[in-house]
């Protein structure tokens, strides 16, 4: 009788675990009422810890003490750049399929240089049709984003709006089926026809109370006392650009007379960019009443936060302005969280915070302080090449661009003259290998056959498509950039840590608190995303969901 008593104990227990478990394990669909993506034009991973113990705790750290972060969020392509970045993060894709392959790149076809967002079929609604600032859409993206595959699985339920000071940032996240991209030009807050055929209400409101211009006129002062910065460079050093080559540049700043010479979009490389950024994604929260679709279809808002990048480029990382604007954008994030909690509902909602690339140390100050780096000139580079390939062959031009750090030939040239393209490439190849800034010059074609190493032929595989990409991808030494003008600020594009190493934080609903080092790549954003909507993956999408983020 004991026994018998036991097994039908031992019966209900495995009967109420079998029902908890099934219960579990239940399919729901089960959504967030709104995803925010967050992109922070090149932000480096370690910007999240280098100013941690001066940030608040409702910015950055929010999302780390209460979401989940993938510390080893990697790049698989090269060249790191804006345009590439927030594409593979809203594709789940890389240049070889989705065909951004650049900020700007060219037509193999035709040798056609192309803005990645170009479009001359559209027109600017809010300045003038002909600006072609205006003439902006995401044709040239080849893949579905993993917002146009919300649009799709909700039947176009589902609200989609991008915003950015950079027309890039703010159109390819936001996808084809978008309601609406919004992007700043001279200050004001613009789209195109591509969208719609004029600005709502609310829009122009907000640039008629020139917020912009009110910044301007206050100037830029940090935060807290300089003094309690913590750069090792002083505030005015040979490291840091100024603003169009003009005025001071020690804080405190006058941008007024930088803006009278130069247009009110010098606002962008401050951190008060990404404060207006911010405060109209609110309005556009508000006004289009995202989080409270009638129809219960979740809807989403993307935002790229650009000042940053401009910041970088203009003053380079080791440098108080960064870590003022970095200092700012947590108090904006904080106050944007806050704001999401009220309109939406904490616990509502997901975001995510990524980033389009990071950035290098500037190569003067890592030379000053004794270790290796340098500039190169793709102008001189590119005449270099022309010259030794017309001095063999008596033929001018062969190679007609050299852009994204590609050389690109003239098919053209090669076949009326009558040449070997294959010779040519080799001789180019080896000509490369003798400059001091290369490390690797690799026949695209030939990338898989390439003696590099095998994560940088993967990733020159996954940058490379054959109907916008150069012949030859050129990889530079550690620390060495492309010398435009200036040997002050610093760039990107590399495959080395600093460009593709970058931060991956989630918060929100659905998502489960902790961290990963586990290696997880940009690409996989996107279908980490689809998995917590139930949603298919975007039609290019290379990438897996990092299960561990998600409930």
């Amino acid at each position: 009788m004991k026994l018998l008593i036991q097994r039908f104990l031992l019966f209900i227990l495995l009967f109420n675990f079998v029902n908890t478990v099934s219960a579990q394990l239940k399919n729901t669909n089960e959504r967030p009422k709104l995803i925010v993506g967050i992109v922070v034009d090149q932000m480096r991973w370690d910007y999240l810890y280098k100013y941690y113990d001066r940030y608040g705790n409702d910015g950055f750290k929010r999302m780390l003490n209460e979401g989940f972060t993938a510390e080893n969020t990697q790049i698989p392509y090269i060249p790191t750049y804006t345009a590439i970045g927030h594409t593979c993060i809203y594709t789940g894709s890389v240049p070889a399929i989705h065909g951004i392959s650049g900020n700007n790149f060219y037509i193999r076809e035709t040798k056609t240089r192309m803005y990645c967002a170009q479009d001359d079929s559209v027109n600017g609604v809010g300045l003038d049709p002909n600006n072609k600032d205006g003439k902006m859409s995401p044709r040239n993206n080849l893949a579905t984003t993993i917002t146009d595959e919300l649009k799709l699985a909700t039947d176009f339920k589902s609200r989609v709006f991008g915003v950015a000071l950079k027309d890039r940032g703010a159109i390819l996240p936001a996808g084809h089926f978008a309601d609406a991209a919004y992007w700043m030009v001279d200050g004001n807050w613009i789209t195109s026809t591509f969208y719609m055929n004029t600005l709502p209400q609310y829009i122009q409101d907000f640039n008629k109370a020139d917020y912009t211009s009110q910044f301007l006129k206050k100037g830029w002062s940090t935060m807290y006392p300089l003094n309690t910065y913590s750069p090792h460079v002083p505030d005015n050093n040979p490291y840091e650009g100024r603003y169009f080559d003009e005025g001071s540049i020690t804080f405190p700043i006058n941008l007024s007379e930088a803006a009278d010479k130069n247009g009110r979009d010098v606002i962008k490389a401050t951190p008060f960019g990404n404060t207006l950024t911010l405060e109209l994604s609110k309005l556009i929260l508000d006004k289009e009443k995202l989080g409270h679709n009638p129809t219960g279809a979740p809807d989403f808002l993307a935002i790229s936060l650009s000042s940053t990048d401009y910041v970088g480029h203009q003053f380079a990382i080791n440098s108080a302005k960064i870590e003022d604007t970095y200092l700012r954008l947590d108090k904006d994030l904080g106050d944007f969280f806050h704001y999401l909690d009220q309109k939406v509902g904490k616990g509502q909602y997901t975001v995510f915070l990524s980033a389009d690339h990071g950035a290098a140390h500037n190569p003067q100050f890592i030379i000053d302080e004794k270790g290796n780096g340098g500039f190169n000139v793709n102008k001189d580079l590119l005449n270099d090449l022309n010259n030794m390939l017309e001095a063999a062959f008596n033929v001018k031009k062969i190679i007609y661009a050299l852009t994204n750090n590609q050389v690109h030939l003239d098919y053209q040239v090669i076949d009326s003259a009558k040449l070997d393209a294959e010779r040519i490439k080799s001789m180019i190849i080896n000509h490369l290998k003798k400059r001091h800034a290369v490390a690797f010059a690799v026949d695209m074609e030939k990338a898989s056959s390439a003696t590099i190493p095998e994560w940088l032929k993967t990733m020159t595989i996954n940058g490379y498509n054959y109907k916008r990409s150069g012949d030859i991808q050129i990889i530079f030494e550690p620390q060495w950039i492309d010398l435009y003008k200036n040997p002050t600020g610093t760039t990107h594009g590399a495959w080395n840590p600093y460009d593709s190493h970058i931060p991956l934080v989630f918060m929100g609903w659905g998502i489960k608190h902790g961290n990963t080092n586990a290696p997880t790549y940009m690409t996989d954003i996107a279908p980490t995303l689809a998995a917590l909507l139930h949603i298919q993956a975007p039609n290019g999408n290379i990438g897996k969901p990092i299960i561990q983020v998600l409930e």
